[in-house]
């Protein structure tokens, strides 16, 4: 198992670029990993793009970048409205998006997992490699009811206070989704547990990703 440790020089910040389709997908999916990297290094400058929100959507996902993004130096949260579950249809629109992010040029790429089950996410994880074809890129999951759980090969070890915070945050944030059966603390504890079993993390509890290309 190789430790990968992102350590810029102290005059160069840490740029990551934090990819989902709606409104809570980055949180559930690399929430632990933000805050731990933000308790890590002092200077990070973290773009944050939501691209399917209705008004409340908007207004609980720009909350929850409050939360999350409270340590960053430098924060940009961007939030699009298009279609939930019509991504694929309005493919134009959304490369169109990608290419106004090149400007960015992050250090760090966090997105979905192409071979994810729901369609939006497919997308965004496509378009993330076509858009960035000379960086790293990290997968994320999204547990649900689809089954489409795989065989991470990156993990992130976080320590259980992380973890704790990490699901309060999204409790917190995401009041229209609390009635859905899935949607529970214990989903996302449940899934940081197992994969902490899976890399022997020292505290029991981890974020895990896919990687199609790594280079040391």
């Amino acid at each position: 198992m190789v430790a990968l440790k992102l350590c810029p020089d102290g005059a160069s910040p840490l740029k990551i670029l934090c990819l989902g389709s709606h409104s809570d997908d980055i949180e559930i999916g690399c929430g632990g990993t933000i805050l731990r990297l933000l308790s890590y290094h002092q200077n990070v400058e973290v773009a944050w793009v939501v691209f399917s929100s209705s008004r409340e959507r908007e207004r609980e996902a720009r909350n929850s970048a409050e939360l999350f993004l409270g340590q960053a130096k430098q924060k940009e949260v961007i939030i699009n409205h298009f279609r939930d579950g019509f991504f694929p249809f309005e493919g134009a629109k959304i490369k169109d998006s990608f290419e106004g992010l090149k400007r960015l040029s992050p250090d760090l790429i966090l997105t979905h997992n192409r071979k994810d089950a729901h369609q939006d996410h497919r997308l965004i994880a496509e378009l993330t490699w076509n858009t960035f074809r000379d960086h790293l890129i990290l997968e994320y999951e999204i547990p649900k009811y689809d089954g489409d759980m795989g065989q991470p090969s990156v993990f992130v070890p976080i320590e259980v206070e992380v973890c704790q915070k990490k699901v309060y945050y999204i409790m917190d944030a995401f009041e229209s989704q609390r009635h859905k059966r899935w949607f529970q603390k214990e989903t996302f504890l449940s899934l940081m547990r197992l994969r902490g079993m899976e890399c022997n993390a020292p505290n029991g509890y981890a974020e895990a990703f896919y990687c199609r290309k790594l280079v040391l």
